[in-house]
């Protein structure tokens, strides 16, 4: 008998009602201020994936031992960020009423914001770590509140002073840097203070919000993104520290920035590939996740 033709990202084929994690996908990037292109990442790494295997020799784990459920992409409104953080946040909302783990894959960083709004309507305690090139804490870009440079100034305005952990920052205008010293736990260039970081939340027990833009890689390893900032952490460097937040409490995430039609080669949608398995294996082996 005949199935229909449906592309998961590989080894990610569990049923829902069996599943710990859920994929979902927002291909939007309507409000990119470079490139454009990320809002084909999450398809290109579904197709793109098959080119893995699914076991892992950086953890010794594979994923055909793990229960996670691809959900295919949302069909966001591309002429309005506010209907397609609505529908973020609603995809968002569901998985964790499911009492499941939701990662999402973008599109441009915007989309993190329907994420954590259904993260912090559940955990009021919430706390975010942020690997990024960029601080996106511009309260608005050309006039737009709702931008990629803007996602983290308004997660703040959701989660408060100091419950935002930046690593890798790179870039930014003055005022960014000077609200990032007032309001938000920076740490630029790197991963420095990153292992304290995850051991201090660590053993509060506090909720923990993940998000990855891949332009923290540095663009000789990753050229296929919208803002490429020279300077960034190896690949190893980045699956060394997602196996570090990941023994936190981490109760969402996501994988951002990818724009695959800018990299000819595919080995930016190599990479993005390989850091989702890294990050699906690294969450699913995770004590404290296992313990949710």
């Amino acid at each position: 008998m005949l199935g229909p033709n449906i592309e998961t990202f590989i080894g990610c084929d569990s049923d829902y009602e069996s599943a710990s994690i859920v994929l979902y996908g927002a291909p939007f990037d309507s409000t990119t201020s470079y490139r454009p292109g990320a809002r084909f990442g999450p398809s290109a790494m579904r197709h793109e994936s098959f080119g893995l295997e699914t076991y892992s020799p950086y953890q010794d784990a594979d994923l055909a031992d793990c229960a996670v459920f691809d959900s295919g992409d949302l069909e966001l409104c591309f002429g309005s960020p506010q209907s397609a953080l609505n529908d973020i946040e609603g995809r968002a909302e569901e998985i964790f009423r499911d009492g499941k783990f939701p990662l999402l894959l973008g599109g441009e960083h915007l989309v993190t914001l329907g994420a954590v709004r259904a993260a912090v309507r559940k955990y009021p305690d919430l706390h975010i770590i942020h690997f990024d090139a960029h601080a996106d804490l511009r309260d608005d870009y050309l006039g737009a509140k709702l931008s990629h440079a803007c996602v983290l100034r308004r997660c703040h305005e959701l989660v408060g002073d100091g419950r935002i952990h930046q690593f890798c920052i790179r870039s930014g205008d003055r005022e960014e840097f000077r609200f990032a010293k007032a309001h938000t736990d920076l740490h630029p260039f790197g991963f420095n203070g990153l292992a304290r970081t995850v051991s201090a939340l660590r053993d509060r027990n506090v909720p923990v919000y993940f998000t990855i833009d891949l332009d923290c890689l540095d663009p000789s390893a990753f050229p296929g993104t919208g803002t490429p900032e020279a300077g960034g952490v190896s690949f190893p460097e980045l699956l060394d520290a997602i196996r570090t937040v990941c023994a936190a409490r981490v109760i969402g995430a996501d994988l951002n920035e990818l724009a695959p039609l800018l990299d000819a080669s595919g080995v930016s949608t190599a990479a993005a590939c390989k850091v989702l398995r890294e990050l699906l294996l690294a969450l699913s082996g995770s004590e404290s996740f296992l313990s949710e």
